[in-house]
């Protein structure tokens, strides 16, 4: 079974997406400023700012930003306004101006933490590699800030970074032992570079920190991931079991429910999971595979055919798709439809012995016997002949009015053979007369 870490990747930026998401909502806004003398000016400044202050609390970013501006005008170079403009351009996602802004802040004053870590936040879904040196410098001037640490962290493993982020990551949860979040991020991770156990470990503290909530969910899939990737397959299936009840729209995770349910033998379980999967949409490659790989075992054919015709659709490629809706095909007694499918699988794949097998046999079974003793003269270059083979071959030759190949055969079968109360042991003795009459009749 393919690990879960399908998606490694995938979910640890999923996961810093979700981590920017919750710390671009908490971005600092200034609120302390200079008291400012009680002159006309100074007046209608105060109230641009009052005005803005308001219209940030009520989330009207627009009017905010309008007041900011106006404000700026008059006084350009207060730092604070710079960077409380920079927030309102943040929330009104029009990054290119809260960029601007966030710098005239950091110019007019190099120490303010904050617009470094506004500047961070908001660059790290786009340009994470920028997002370092801000969150950086953010993190020296703030060095008991967890969050900033936190932050530092998701830019650097977006970079690949991982050694750096989990260095973060760690001081960060020293720094704030009871969030939750800042172990999710610790155990994605740890759970990319390999060290599944340390993660699984940061998971589980996770939930015993939040255990319920979008985080909480969040950490249900880390610890999936964790105990599928040290094959720990019996707890993840318990976990997996306890998450889709409550998530049962979570296709991906059913599909990974599926094949866990396939490894330990519970087929029909495992084909619910895939059917509730497919409910949203068509299946993938992998669903497909695997809903094949169960009809075989149950022996349902007639169910794989259209499954695995759909995946060959999906992977025209795929050399193993053919052989497999071949042998679907023998095994429904649809000798037509087998022979030109194995004909093809064996044509990508020449030295499997599988193949050739079940394509002789679908040539005999569909009464190509000419093609059947090719098939088994290439397959006595790659194995002894069997015995069932021996008794083919006479038949063969039999059925073609060539007498002397398939009396040769047909002893040679008898010479092999150790049963002699079975059909074919009748049958091939009773030829073996016939056509040894036949034999001397014509050499008179």
């Amino acid at each position: 079974m393919r690990p879960l870490v399908l998606g490694a990747l995938g979910v640890l930026w999923g996961a810093a997406l979700l981590a920017f998401a919750g710390a671009a909502s908490a971005q600092i806004v200034g609120t302390s400023r200079t008291k400012i003398p009680q002159d006309p000016a100074a007046i209608e400044l105060n109230r641009l700012l009052t005005a803005a202050q308001d219209a940030v609390n009520s989330n009207d970013y627009a009017s905010a930003a309008k007041d900011y501006q106006d404000y700026l005008a008059k006084k350009p170079d207060d730092a604070v306004v710079h960077y409380d403009l920079g927030y309102a351009y943040t929330a009104l996602q029009n990054p290119a101006d809260a960029k601007s802004e966030y710098e005239k802040a950091i110019a007019l004053d190099p120490k303010m933490a904050a617009a470094y870590q506004n500047l961070g936040v908001m660059l790290i879904p786009t340009n994470p590699a920028a997002a370092i040196e801000p969150l950086q410098r953010a993190a020296e001037l703030m060095p008991e800030d967890a969050r900033t640490k936190w932050l530092l962290g998701i830019a650097l493993e977006a970079t690949k970074k991982d050694a750096l982020a989990i260095e973060q990551y760690q001081a960060a949860v020293k720094l704030d032992a009871k969030n939750a979040e800042f172990r999710n991020s610790l155990g994605f991770a740890l759970l990319r570079i390999g060290r599944a156990g340390d993660a699984e470990s940061a998971f589980r503290e996770a939930l015993t920190l939040q255990p319920a909530g979008a985080v909480a969910d969040q950490a249900h899939k880390g610890l999936l991931q964790a105990l599928l990737v040290e094959k720990k397959n019996d707890e993840a299936a318990t976990e997996m079991g306890v998450y889709l009840a409550a998530h049962p729209n979570d296709a991906a995770l059913q599909l990974e429910h599926a094949s866990l349910l396939v490894e330990a033998g519970k087929d029909d379980d495992a084909l619910a999971e895939l059917d509730k999967a497919a409910s949203g949409g068509p299946e993938s490659l992998r669903a497909l595979k695997l809903r094949a790989l169960i009809y075989f075992r149950k022996k349902q054919y007639d169910n794989a055919v259209p499954v695995l015709t759909k995946a060959i659709a999906l992977a025209p490629q795929d050399a193993d798709l053919p052989a497999q809706l071949g042998h679907a095909y023998l095994e429904t007694r649809d000798y037509a439809h087998a022979v030109p499918v194995l004909v093809a699988a064996l044509n990508r794949n020449q030295q499997s012995v599988d193949v050739l097998k079940d394509l002789v046999a679908a040539e005999y079974l569909n009464k190509n016997y000419g093609a059947t003793l090719h098939g088994l003269d290439v397959l006595a270059q790659k194995e002894t002949p069997s015995l069932g083979s021996w008794f083919v071959r006479a038949t063969c030759y039999d059925k073609l009015g060539q007498v002397a190949p398939a009396l040769e055969a047909y002893k040679k079968f008898l010479e092999l053979n150790k049963d002699e109360n079975s059909d074919a042991y009748f049958e091939a003795s009773a030829r073996v007369r016939t056509l040894t009459r036949e034999l001397a009749n014509k050499k008179r």
